[in-house]
Order: C-alpha cells, then structure tokens, then sequence
C-alpha cells in the first residue's frame, strides 16, 4: 500500500509540472505590466516566475524590466544559463512590449514597480548597474552567479529600488 502511495505521488508531481516542453510552453503576457501605448511615465519593474521544469518547484527565475518616459517599449534584462552554453553573454537584453510574459509556460508576479518620477529618476543608475554587472558571461544554477544574482545585484547598487527578492530566488545570495 505504501509503494502505490508513493508511485501515486511521484506520478502527480511529473504530471504537474506544467513546462515539460519549452517550445510550446506559453509566453503571452500575463497582464501584469502597464501598456506602454497607454502609460507615458517611466517604469521599473521585477518579475518572478517558477523556474523551468522539475526546477519551478524549487526556485523561480527572475527578470527586470525598464521603460523609459513616453518609451514605447521596455527594455528586459535578463540572465539565462543556455545562452553561455551556446558561446553568447549570460546576460540578455531586448525590446518588447510584454516584459511581463510568461516564464515557459509559469506566470509571473510582480516583485517590485516603480513608475513616474521615481522610476525616471532610478533608471539611468539602474543602466549604470546593468552594464557593471560582474557576471554578464557566466552562469551557474547553484550557488550562482545565476538569473537571480542579476536583479539582486543591481538592486545593491541601486538600493533606493528597495527591492526585496523572494524566498525562492536560489542565487540571489551568491552578490553579497
């Protein structure tokens, strides 16, 4: 009895885990983050979501996300292992304008917004602290330097975003 409460167990738990394949997994938008069609003020924004696969029932992932007064659209930093793997920079960053969409099929929440003139004032220190980054070419899931190094990294550079990185960012440690 006990052996088929523990393949019952093991069954559901592969079963929920919902990002079994990243080519098919959602990234729309998760309808967290201000248009920037209708929101003319500057944003920052910190985005968690369940990190891919078996790993999402561990740690999340974690992104940052600027858009600059009467930009159309954001800028998304972000760090990601696969591309050291492939020879590119760890740290990634393009234009869009869902910076909130989905992590491979896991929603995100909102770790941190600032908007107006707060955020227009904290975005160049924050592109100051992107491009000072100490570990853009590299990237190690524990104990880091990972996606979770990054947003907590800037964050000590740029204190007054007064973020507060969650429990499950696994690597956000590995920057102090």
């Amino acid at each position: 009895m006990k052996k088929m409460i523990l393949i019952g167990c093991l069954s559901f738990l592969l079963v929920a885990c919902s990002n079994s394949d990243w080519r098919t997994a959602s990234r729309e938008s998760a309808g967290l983050a201000p248009k920037p069609d209708a929101v003319k003020e500057a944003v920052i924004e910190v985005y968690a979501a369940d990190a891919f696969s078996w790993r999402g029932w561990f740690a999340v992932h974690t992104w940052l996300a600027v858009k600059a007064e009467d930009a159309n659209e954001y800028t998304v930093f972000e760090v990601v292992g696969w591309r050291v793997n492939r020879g590119l920079p760890a740290l990634h960053e393009y234009t869009t304008v869902t910076p909130d969409r989905y992590w491979y099929g896991a929603k995100p929440d909102k770790v941190l917004s600032i908007q107006g003139e707060k955020a227009a004032e904290l975005i160049p220190k924050v592109l100051d602290a992107v491009k000072r980054y100490p570990w853009a070419n590299e990237y190690t899931v524990f104990p880091g330097p990972n996606s979770n190094t990054f947003p907590t990294w800037v964050g000590q550079q740029v204190p007054e975003l007064g973020l507060d990185m969650p429990f499950r960012a696994i690597g956000s440690g590995y920057a102090d």
